[in-house]
């Protein structure tokens, strides 16, 4: 519940924040909740690869490519007026809609105990990869190098 909350305070921030660096760190808060998460489920070897890979690896990319970019702080404008007279009322009744048609959908469900999983392991997560999510996992390492190579565009100066 603790961590829950951390993460949902850490992507509140992430969304309201203005420059660029306070929302990756923010995102790192929401990684590392996500984590701590994992590790009560039962899934050591998810939450360290969720530590290790997102929290560390990701997170360093999204500071180096905020920092090539050069990318300052948001600047505020104003707000229209429809924004905000039905903005909050809006969100709510989006939010009281879906969380019903989420109960009516899903009415009775198993009760989540803590450590009972067992398919957090690097075996099971190495079978599940490279046998169902084969196909997924490659479009996402494809999709990974086209956003470096799209980078490396971007960063680059055009010659005199």
């Amino acid at each position: 519940m603790i961590f829950a909350a951390i993460a949902v305070v850490c992507g509140i921030s992430l969304v309201l924040q203005t420059h660029p660096i306070s929302s990756a760190l923010s995102l790192v808060g929401v990684m590392g909740a996500l984590a701590a998460l994992y590790l009560l489920l039962g899934g050591e070897f998810i939450a360290a690869a969720q530590l290790i890979v997102y929290a560390g690896a990701i997170m360093v990319l999204f500071v180096f490519v905020i920092m090539l970019l050069n990318a300052g702080a948001e600047s505020k404008r104003g707000r229209s007026l429809m924004a905000q007279l039905l903005g909050m009322p809006l969100l709510v009744a989006f939010l009281a809609l879906a969380s019903y048609f989420i109960q009516r959908l899903y009415p009775t469900g198993a009760v989540v105990r803590f450590g009972v999983f067992q398919g957090g392991t690097a075996q099971s997560v190495g079978m599940a990869l490279f046998t169902t999510y084969l196909l997924p996992f490659e479009v996402t390492s494809v999709l990974i190098l086209i956003a470096i190579v799209g980078a490396v565009v971007l960063a680059r100066k055009e010659l005199p």
